[in-house]
């Protein structure tokens, strides 16, 4: 069996952009055993009877702490991945887009993975995004950031 043969499981999840009032977006590190260290953005997989917004929300205060309204859905990504956990799924990633002058980023309830494999947080500059030397996801983050600036004017 090919990787193109893969049965992959679908994986709705909601992603936030996160913008500080310095015009960065926060990232988090993850450092899984089975490929190199590698930085998303916050957020994660829908739960069973829940709408993406619902997600977003829930995500927003369990990985960064914040409870509020993540707004509407700015942009939609269907990607092919291997989770942490090592199936292969295929994620339809729905994009929102929060806006705020500043935060504290202190988790309010990170899951067991999270909290053995999240080792920090960062706020990078659209520069910096595109210069640093591990992968970032979504690999088009700084494109994604340009197209949904209009949505939120802070």
């Amino acid at each position: 069996m090919t990787l193109a043969d893969t049965v992959r499981v679908a994986r709705p999840a909601a992603r936030i952009l996160l913008v500080d009032a310095q015009n960065r977006v926060l990232m988090f590190r993850f450092t899984p055993d089975d490929r190199p260290p590698l930085w998303c953005t916050p957020g994660g997989a829908v739960d069973p009877g829940e709408t993406y917004p619902q997600a977003a929300r829930r995500e927003l205060w369990e990985e960064v702490g914040l409870d509020v309204d993540c707004g509407p859905e700015v942009a939609r990504r269907v990607v092919d991945f291997r989770t942490f956990e090592g199936t292969e799924v295929c994620a339809d990633e729905r994009y929102f887009r929060v806006d705020i002058d500043a935060c504290d980023v202190r988790p309010g309830g990170l899951t067991a993975q999270e909290q053995a494999l999240l080792v920090g947080h960062r706020w990078f500059t659209r520069d910096e995004i595109a210069q640093h030397d591990e992968a970032l996801y979504p690999a088009d983050l700084v494109d994604l950031l340009d197209a949904t600036e209009s949505h939120h004017a802070r």
